[in-house]
């Protein structure tokens, strides 16, 4: 059999085409044994391929430009060419390709759409061949399953333009469509056209919104199957909305839950779902965080493992009951009294979990790990495994996450660590453990997602940008992080100190040398369970805020990569550079603003006078922030908080930053403008300054951030068929949104956080096709909480978004809630995911009655405890009729 390729590519001197596919003849999936095509003109590129029929009769394939003999370009090919062959030795496939780009509508290819939200369960069969025919293909993935593709053209077998005589196309690699009409019958030239088929109803619904396709004679011989692929169908019908939930999943509660959410419940919120007609439920990372074993560790985005799970997540009920009945009975009074606290009580769920997981596997755990199925998971994962529950014994054995304080292993060796693994060691026990849990956790989020994936829900996840500096990467790769930094946040809405989330930054350098494999890897765990995810901060990929190791707040941070001025520069526009611009501006006449009663104490212990009249500086002692921050450790009183923040505002009150790798380069600090520094400067200095300032942050980078983001991105999200969300809030760039969108990356659309700098609200009908919108954030107040924080704010919004007249409600009643999740639901976005808080405060009767209970983070607080959980069970949820009828109406009435 014979596969004769072609393709139109135009490409530049030194560069060719090859393909690659799923058989020996075609290289095996192999890149380095692509074959290569030949051309005349540098456009037109084929070959001709001899090949043995494969015993399934399917071949996959992929084009991909070759230079000095390295792959330097490849399609698009989350989904592969595949072709169905059928005929004899002798038969000639005669292939008519075009190269295939990110599709415009790429997120119907994900697997959100393709696996979930229109999967096709039950697909026909390959199309069937003929001894001369034209093998049809097309992309229409927009089709659920109640309908199909089919064909309808100028030919007797294309029904002569009958639409109930046209001829249905086979779905088996939906969401492409393939027919093989037999050419024999066909009297050239052929017009055609695509039409979208109900088979239920045996009608056509719609045509394609396109003239129609032509063909003139291409000369099929006998024995030969000409196939053209590649089409793009299009029909002009209303646009595909959902709508779904966000919760995390230590806030779910069920009457069997052990005092927090877990896997299980996470199955219950799934049938809500499903019994509320939405599409989607997203919750926060679920990584393990244990570092002290204390509340500290409820802080979900600093993990330990980007690959384990947290232990609490377990379900105890699937891993089976205790024999010992007397302590089964103590267990199940606990877990009545932890699922009745209000909120999560970290330490004791986790202490109580613990105490299970040891009589458990004491019971089980021999028999679980010698399970075939155990194995198969061990040997999929032993890469991070392994490490993961070595880390967690060495963590407890040695009563610390800091690997680099421990006596022993504080260097990772894989020799000495498989040593410690092996079945015979004392130490295994401890070890296998850990395995043992994971392995449960792994089965149970599986089950939760193949349970969402029957019913037409995607579970969205979650992607932290950052690792913790006591993790088991930064233990085992430390040549990936920059562990002399901590990553954070600029000022922004939630912080006016910016954020230090204390995460070292990325090595980009080293990650980039190997094809970013740690990302890669990480995805692609990721999509065994999620078919969405959120990317964290996504900002970071084009840029992190990285604040010095001395520093506690954010704002002495800079932005990495960036391109810092030198005092030539900053000159040029008309600033005199000064050394005093590097230091704290510490003066006389503002001194007793900030310290009021205690400033002649602060004189006394913090500061010390220069030889300027009326200007000090921070004595050696107290000259950064983490200095001050050792001094006042466990003062937790008024007047101590009061002096400490005090201290750190004067040390962080400077005008300019030196480079981190250049001391004689510059970054203007950010939010200086609000500080004493700024304020010293005459009004020449000051407009100077400004002008330097907003060219610094608003334009100098964006080409320069957009080349950064576009050497990792495009890999990082083409790796896996998830759909992916980006979270861009904050101080975004320009080039954010045009690489969101050449990635065909969905932003996120917040009403109170408008992209729009002169506009105070969003507005919905606005919002971009391509985007996910919310009412609020887990970092945020809840709608109800927002109602309540700033009355002007909340008036404002009540008649200008909501066009009310009068005075503005003090509370937010549900008919207010009700109709802003309306608006929502209303809005352009094709996903409309709203926390749980807001979709609940629309009824009275099932909300919260304390608002303050709602929220989940405040991001200003850096030891923030998270602990929020639901008020009602989840069974009281499947019951409250008047609230899922309220949210059933509203999404049918919306058109989600």
């Amino acid at each position: 059999m014979t596969l004769s390729f072609n393709i139109e590519y135009r490409t530049s001197w030194g560069e060719e085409v090859r393909v690659l596919g799923s058989i020996p003849e075609l290289g095996n999936n192999e890149s380095d044994k692509a074959i290569a095509l030949s051309t005349i003109d540098g456009i037109h590129w084929s070959a001709k391929v001899g090949i043995q029929i494969p015993e399934n009769g399917v071949i996959q394939y992929s084009y991909y430009i070759y230079r000095d003999g390295k792959s330097i370009r490849t399609e698009w090919d989350s989904l592969p060419r595949t072709l169905y062959v059928t005929g004899s030795s002798k038969k000639n496939y005669r292939i008519e390709d075009c190269w295939k780009n990110l599709p415009e509508q790429q997120y119907f290819y994900s697997s959100a759409f393709t696996e979930s939200l229109l999967a096709h369960r039950e697909r026909s069969a390959a199309p069937k061949g003929h001894k001369k025919g034209l093998l049809i293909k097309a992309y229409a993935p927009c089709i659920d399953n109640e309908h199909c593709l089919a064909i309808c053209g100028n030919q007797k077998i294309l029904g002569d333009w009958d639409p109930d005589k046209s001829v249905l196309m086979s779905d088996a690699t939906f969401p492409e469509w393939q027919i093989e009409v037999d050419a024999g019958r066909i009297n050239f030239p052929l017009e055609y056209k695509f039409i979208l088929y109900n088979k239920k109803e045996h009608r056509a619904v719609a045509w394609e919104n396109n003239p129609n396709r032509y063909m003139a004679d291409p000369q099929i011989d006998t024995n030969e199957t000409l196939a053209i692929g590649d089409r793009y169908v299009y029909f002009s019908l209303p646009s595909w909305k959902g709508a779904g939930v966000a919760i995390p999943v230590f806030s779910l509660r069920s009457e069997k839950s052990f005092g927090v959410g877990d896997f299980g419940d996470l199955k219950r919120m799934i049938d809500w779902a499903v019994a509320t007609r939405q599409k989607a439920v997203q919750i926060l990372p679920i990584n393990d965080t244990t570092m002290t074993h204390t509340w500290t560790d409820s802080y979900p985005y600093n993990s330990i493992s980007i690959y384990a799970f947290h232990p609490m997540y377990t379900d105890l009920r699937q891993l089976g009951n205790l024999k010992d009945k007397s302590l089964m009975t103590a267990f199940n009074k606990r877990q009545k009294e932890l699922n009745a606290l209000p909120t999560v009580d970290y330490e004791a769920v986790n202490q109580t979990k613990w105490d299970y997981f040891h009589l458990i596997f004491k019971q089980e755990g021999e028999k679980v790990l010698s399970s075939k199925a155990f194995k198969e998971f061990y040997e999929t994962n032993k890469e991070w495994l392994q490490p993961y529950a070595v880390f967690s014994y060495l963590r407890d054995a040695y009563k610390t996450p800091n690997f680099r304080e421990w006596p022993k292993y504080s260097t990772y060796d894989v020799k000495e660590i498989e040593k410690l693994c092996e079945p015979e060691s004392a130490d295994y026990p401890h070890i296998a453990i850990y395995y043992y849990i994971q392995f449960n956790l792994h089965l149970q989020l599986l089950a939760a997602t193949e349970h969402a994936r029957a019913n037409g829900v995607v579970l969205k996840g979650d992607i932290p940008i950052g690792i913790s500096r006591n993790s088991v990467e930064a233990w085992t790769e430390p040549y990936y992080f920059n562990l002399n930094g901590q990553a954070g946040a600029p000022p922004d809405d939630f912080s006016v100190n910016g954020q230090n989330w204390g995460f070292p930054t990325y090595n980009w350098d080293v990650m980039e040398q190997d094809g970013y494999a740690w990302w890669m890897k990480r995805f692609r765990k990721m999509s065994e369970y999620f078919d969405a995810y959120r990317i964290d901060h996504i900002l970071g990929f084009f840029r992190i805020w990285e604040i010095p190791m001395n520093a506690v707040h954010g704002l002495l941070g800079q932005f990495v990569p960036a391109l810092p001025m030198t005092r030539e520069e900053i000159e040029s526009y008309g600033l005199a550079f000064r050394e005093e611009f590097l230091k704290p501006y510490i003066h006389e006449y503002f001194l007793g603003q900030m310290f009021g009663p205690h400033t002649d104490y602060v004189k006394q212990t913090f500061i010390e006078p220069t030889n300027t009249y009326e200007i000090y500086r921070m004595r050696p002692e107290f000259d950064t922030q983490r200095k001050v921050e050792a001094y006042f450790a466990g003062k937790t009183d008024e007047d101590s908080i009061w002096i400490r923040d005090g201290l750190y505002a004067l040390i962080s009150d400077v005008l300019f930053v030196p480079d981190r790798t250049d001391s004689h380069k510059y970054h203007p600090r950010i939010g200086v403008q609000h500080d004493f520094v700024y304020r010293a400067l005459n009004d020449w200095e000051k407009s100077a300054f400004n002008r330097l300032y907003d060219q610094y942050y608003y334009h100098r980078h964006n080409d320069f951030w957009g080349e950064q983001a576009m050497k990792k991105l495009p890999q990082l999200t083409q790796s896996t068929r998830m759909l992916v969300c980006g979270e861009d809030l904050g101080m975004i760039p320009d080039c954010v949104a045009w690489v969101m969108n050449d990635l065909r990356i969905l932003s996120l659309e917040i009403q109170r956080m408008p992209k729009d700098p002169s506009q105070e609200f969003g507005h919905p009908d606005w919002y971009p096709y391509r985007s996910v919108c919310t009412i609020s954030t887990h970092d945020m107040s809840t709608l109800r909480g927002w109602w309540e924080e700033d009355f002007q704010q909340t008036q404002r919004y009540y008649n200008t978004m909501l066009g009310h007249y009068g005075t503005a409600p003090a509370v937010a009643t549900p008919e207010l809630c009700e109709e802003v999740v309306r608006n929502h639901l209303y809005s352009n976005s094709i996903l409309s995911i709203l926390s749980l808080q807001d979709w609940m405060s629309m009824d009275g009767k099932w909300r919260n009655p304390n608002v303050q209970e709602e929220r989940i983070n405040i991001p200003a607080n850096p030891r923030h405890y998270w602990r929020y959980r639901m008020h009602l069970t989840l069974e009281q949820l499947m019951k409250a009729e008047s609230l899922n009828e309220k949210i059933k109406g509203l999404i049918e009435q919306t058109g989600r």
